[in-house]
């Protein structure tokens, strides 16, 4: 519901709970400050969401072995923080730390590893260095491909985000390229006043723009703008 007061509230008082009666390198500890974390992620409270990511890694580290899942989840949370501070050296380190426990623990093909891929390549993109987000990207899209539907709604935000490096590199057909593929998934399977579509034409609209072809560029800010 986005209510993140109330939220953390009831995941204090659990928290209260839980110290009081388990073992300060209790699993459900772990998790507990995970939960916190997460909100002050989400409030844009960057300092607070790391230092109870960092509380829920020191109790994970001593009791997992270092290769388990949960462990990569955790490097990713941390990671995304500092992602989200513009940190992105350390945003890479610990995605990469992610990155290499998924690796030795899953297939090729998994979901979780395109997750991953995809998280390196937003930092590359947000670095500026847009060829090493597209080969990431490209990884995670692969991924996707053989193991969703091809109409899957992650698959839309994959040629998304492919488009996106495009444009931002300037290559503006084959931006148009991949944000019209993930239009189309979009069309298929979202009703047709869904905000995501509205974001969908004004990216088209945006490529256009770029390109000169203002008459092409203006008609799809206004289907945007319609939806919105």
């Amino acid at each position: 519901m986005g209510d993140y007061s109330k939220e953390l509230e009831f995941y204090e008082k659990a928290l209260k709970i839980d110290e009081k009666a388990l073992p300060s390198n209790h699993p459900d500890l772990a998790g507990s400050y995970n939960n916190i974390g997460e909100v002050y992620n989400d409030m844009g409270d960057y300092s607070k969401a790391l230092e109870f990511y960092e509380k829920s890694h020191k109790i994970i580290e001593k009791a997992l072995p270092s290769n388990h899942p949960n462990l990569a989840i955790s490097h990713n949370n941390i990671g995304g923080v500092y992602n989200n501070m513009g940190d992105y050296s350390k945003a890479l380190e610990f995605y990469e730390k992610a990155h290499k426990i998924k690796e030795k623990s899953l297939p090729s093909n998994h979901p979780s590893l395109a997750t991953s891929y995809n998280n390196i390549g937003q930092v590359y993109n947000n670095m500026g260095d847009y060829s090493k987000a597209l080969e990431f990207y490209e990884k995670a899209h692969k991924i996707k491909e053989k193991s969703l539907p091809s109409n899957h709604p992650s698959l839309a935000t994959s040629y998304n985000n492919i488009g996106q490096v495009y444009n931002r590199m300037g290559d503006y057909s084959k931006a148009l390229e991949f944000y019209e593929k993930a239009h189309k998934i979009k069309e298929k399977s979202l009703p047709s006043n869904h905000p995501s579509l509205a974001t969908s034409y004004n990216n088209i609209g945006q490529v256009y723009s770029r390109m000169g072809d203002y008459s092409k560029a203006l008609e799809f800010y206004e289907k945007a703008h319609k939806i919105k």
